[in-house]
């Protein structure tokens, strides 16, 4: 077992990855090989000093069209929660709190599987990596809150471990920032910034009709 645990640590994430591939039996019937990440789309944000309500509208649309789809054209749908920092009521993403749950709004639906992180990539340390090959997963539909936080995180994680990733900007949400001299970068120069970098390098950018359609199409 030692052996097998230090080939694994110098093999590094991506050879993790098709280890796993290798040890997990595909099944035999035809299934859907794209998944939609629901990620951190929970109230912990409404309880944050920068939540604003302006862009929030056209999110949940966005969000609960591409899970609707998602769900008519059987793809699966995974819901990710964040929950980390001080466990007591006063943090918004402490489960004492009450509000690690779906953010008021989300459409409701049957999750084919939930996993709870703490670290910016829906990847690390929740097993969902361990649940896509195991279920034949081979692309991934990326959508949720933060644009370029943990949603931009999970993206490139996911493409260098192997996994192709549509990114769909329109179901993802940020907001304003401060930068480091004290002035405000924008909510859309953020999402414009993470398209272009995100871009034909680490996913393909979609609209949500377009990834419910590639998903469909995906041999």
């Amino acid at each position: 077992m030692s052996d097998f645990v230090c080939l694994l640590s110098q093999a590094g994430a991506r050879y993790r990855w098709e280890l796993l591939k290798m040890a997990t039996p595909t099944p035999p019937e035809r299934s859907m090989k794209t998944c939609l990440l629901v990620i951190d789309a929970q109230e912990s944000f409404r309880h944050r000093a920068y939540f604003r309500e302006d862009r929030f509208a056209a999110y949940l649309a966005a969000q609960n069209a591409l899970i609707e789809q998602c769900v008519a054209a059987g793809v699966p749908v995974v819901r990710i929660l964040h929950q980390d920092g001080p466990d007591s009521a006063d943090n918004p993403f402490s489960a004492r709190s009450g509000h690690v749950c779906p953010i008021d709004g989300l459409v409701g639906f049957d999750a084919a599987a939930q996993f709870v992180k703490s670290r910016h990539s829906a990847l690390v340390g929740t097993g969902l990596d361990v649940w896509l090959v195991q279920h034949g997963i081979r692309r991934l539909i990326v959508s949720g809150i933060r644009t370029e936080q943990c949603c931009e995180t999970t993206t490139r994680n996911a493409s260098d471990l192997g996994w192709e990733v549509d990114y769909v900007t329109a179901a993802t949400l940020t907001f304003d920032m401060t930068t480091p001299d004290g002035g405000v970068l924008r909510a859309d120069d953020i999402v414009q910034r993470t398209e272009t970098v995100l871009r034909d390098r680490f996913a393909t950018l979609c609209t949500v009709d377009e990834a419910v359609r590639r998903a469909r199409s995906q041999p």
